[in-house]
């Protein structure tokens, strides 16, 4: 489980949390650098795309990786999944079976992953990335570990969410970066702007990186309706995109309960929100992420809203991917 970002890293201000973590922000940085430069990249078998992002979780990785496999096969790619399985105590190589392995083994990113493709937990990547295309892969897309330099990147894309953007624009633990932007974005191939850009992100960009921009839309077979009363929970990186979809699919929020990134739900807290629920004629709705962490006894008591990413331009982004070898 994940504590929750402090509220300061999204305050565009200096706050005093800030400036006195700030020291702790200087020996982070200095050494992921040390890691980068230290560390000599080995090359999997089969072309890389990383999917990653510059500050620490909420971005939309998982999704974004999903929308790529969807165009990878239609290049006639054969793409799988690689995950370090956040969360989850395999450290593997390991396949994902969903028919036994739960969120505590391999970590709730990957039971999503695993139901649109292939998808191996490993916190040695290189390892990983070998028995994928021992497996079959033609491509691998690994999800997060942008800031990993031990296994080289074909294509590596650099996820924003734009409602939020780099935050304070400070080093973990002073702000959301897990690295100086420009260092981040000088070994990026491309970057996606995910939702509206509302920090005119792109005029802050290095001239030359090619932008790409998408959405998260809602998923219609869901079944929820406009003006359906709900009682909304997420234990996500930013629970507050959560809610705004929420909003902008025209539900009626009657409450709103944050929880940790990953946090594992008890039968008792499922309870006090289905009991809360009922009490207000509403329904419990979720993340499909969170839905991976539920009691299994609880899971028929819970609405999930699973979404999807939707790209503005696909076709320039499937030229870049046929062209990988």
């Amino acid at each position: 489980m994940s504590l929750p970002a402090p509220g300061f890293w999204y305050r565009p201000q200096t706050t005093l949390a800030s400036a006195l973590l700030s020291p702790a922000a200087a020996l982070y940085t200095a050494a992921g650098a040390l890691r980068q430069f230290l560390t000599t990249s080995r090359t999997a078998p089969v072309p890389v795309i990383c999917v990653g992002n510059l500050v620490a979780g909420g971005a939309g990785k998982t999704p974004t990786c999903l929308a790529l496999a969807t165009l990878l096969r239609q290049t006639g790619a054969k793409p799988a999944f690689l995950t370090r399985g956040h969360g989850g105590r395999l450290r593997g190589p390991i396949p994902v079976d969903l028919a036994c392995h739960t969120a505590g083994d391999v970590g709730d990113e990957p039971l999503l992953l695993a139901k649109a493709a292939p998808t191996w937990v490993a916190r040695d990547r290189l390892a990983g990335a070998d028995k994928a295309a021992e497996d079959g892969a033609t491509v691998i897309i690994m999800d997060d570990g942008f800031q990993n330099p031990t296994i080289t990147k074909d294509l590596s894309l650099v996820v924003i969410d734009g409602p939020a953007g780099f935050g304070n624009a400070r080093i973990h633990p002073a702000g959301p970066l897990r690295e100086p932007i420009s260092r981040g974005l000088a070994r990026a191939h491309a970057v996606v702007i995910i939702g509206p850009d509302d920090h005119g992100l792109r005029a802050t960009l290095p001239p030359g990186l090619p932008i790409l921009t998408a959405s998260i839309i809602p998923r219609a077979s869901a079944g929820i309706s406009r003006h359906q009363r709900v009682v909304a929970f997420a234990g996500i990186g930013r629970p507050q995109k959560f809610f705004a979809t929420l909003e902008q699919i025209g539900c009626t929020i009657l409450a709103r309960h944050t929880f940790p990134d990953h946090h594992t739900y008890t039968p008792d807290e499922i309870m006090r929100l289905c009991d809360q629920a009922a009490g207000q004629q509403a329904i419990p709705l979720t993340t499909e992420k969170d839905a991976t962490r539920l009691p299994p006894k609880a899971r028929a008591m819970v609405k999930v809203l699973p979404v999807d990413l939707v790209w503005d331009d696909p076709e320039t982004l499937k030229q870049q991917l046929s062209a990988l070898k």
